[in-house]
């Protein structure tokens, strides 16, 4: 596997070339030993094979290998049980994969969430909740960890106690983990899931690495849920992958006058499976709901000022001031106590000052 990571690292040698080669080799060693000749008798192209012998005398397998050990970074071709199988299935499947963290990707469904940086309140609230119920039912939320709609269905479903993994657009690397803002997040995500990338280190993201981790949540996942993505917003690039690899589009309808949902109300108009509720993903998908108390948060209050507060909350959200009004406290009694069973987990300020009930 050593080598076939250090020939990922040759520029020019995309997923299509490297399995050609494997499959003409099938030993990573011998495609780095061998020379031009040999090379091309693979089918490959000269402009290839030259490329690889030029590019090979400036690198070390060992080195680059122990660079991934030194990351914690797992690698997986496309030919080990390990890899994802859904996504072996697609034509664009990357030869390798690299993962950090905690996690068979084949022991349950997967389902990926994917939205807006620059998400709403309605948005925000939207995608945990859809996130944490999948997470529960038993589902592995798959996402790019972009900020906004990706990091909170990340969020939703590690608070969940479920399983979520982060496809980024670029190495695993620490120093290229990001967006740097949810890098602790990346470290949760490891605890209880996995990172995935197909770059070798060190690949930094740019504007073009983005379409490659679009086509692996797409490609390995049952379906796409899109939640709040503008009129031209790069998200519906995953949205038209998953239809591509025939696997179903879910679109999560908006308000008529809100920029963010254009294009997730046009997905729906163009036939993507209008979600309202988990029950619309399981259903779609042929999953089984389980039963959501068996994982739920028992929410035990601890006063008297938490039980009224609990009692009015909701997963629709309520501004503090109709808390106060309804629970009949002081603004500064309040206060403290949504902070209170915000830091236990139980409620969740969605913006504004606006709580739901976790």
């Amino acid at each position: 596997m050593k080598y076939l990571n250090a020939l990922n690292k040759i520029s020019g040698i995309g997923h299509k070339k490297i399995k050609i080669l494997s499959e003409y080799f099938k030993s990573g060693e011998k495609i780095w030993s061998s020379g031009k000749d040999e090379l091309l008798k693979s089918g490959i192209d000269e402009k290839t094979a030259l490329n690889i012998i030029n590019e090979r005398a400036k690198l070390d397998p060992d080195t680059e290998w122990n660079y991934l050990k030194k990351e914690n970074i797992r690698v997986s071709s496309i030919s080990d049980d390990e890899y994802p199988e859904l996504l072996k299935e697609i034509p664009s499947a990357p030869y390798l994969i690299y993962k950090k963290g905690n996690l068979d990707f084949n022991t349950s469904p997967m389902v990926a969430i994917v939205g807006s940086r620059k998400m709403t309140s309605y948005g925000k609230q939207v995608a945990y909740s859809l996130s944490r119920d999948l997470a529960v039912s038993g589902i592995t939320v798959v996402s790019g960890m972009a900020l906004g709609i990706d990091a909170i269905a990340h969020r939703g479903a590690l608070e969940a106690g479920g399983k979520t993994i982060a496809v980024l657009g670029s190495s695993l690397d620490d120093m290229n983990i990001g967006p740097r803002e949810n890098f602790n997040l990346s470290r949760r995500i490891m605890e209880n899931g996995v990172l995935v990338s197909d770059y070798p280190l060190p690949t930094p993201a740019a504007v073009g690495t983005f379409p490659s981790r679009n086509r692996i949540m797409a490609g390995m996942t049952l379906g796409t849920v899109v939640i709040e993505a503008a009129e031209k917003s790069g998200t519906l690039i995953t949205a038209s992958l998953a239809l591509d690899f025939n696997r179903e589009v879910f679109a999560v309808p908006g308000s008529i006058f809100s920029q963010t949902s254009m294009g997730a109300n046009r997905l729906i108009r163009s036939g993507a499976k209008l979600v309202a509720g988990v029950s619309d993903i399981l259903e779609e998908l042929n999953l089984e709901r389980k039963k959501m108390e068996k994982s739920a948060k028992k929410i035990i209050p601890e006063s008297i000022e938490e039980k009224n507060i609990i009692d009015i909350l909701s997963s629709e959200p309520t501004h503090i001031d109709r808390i106060i009004k309804l629970a009949k406290l002081k603004t500064s009694v309040a206060s403290s106590t949504l902070a209170i069973l915000e830091m236990k987990g139980m409620i969740r300020d969605i913006g504004g000052q606006n709580y739901i009930l976790i």
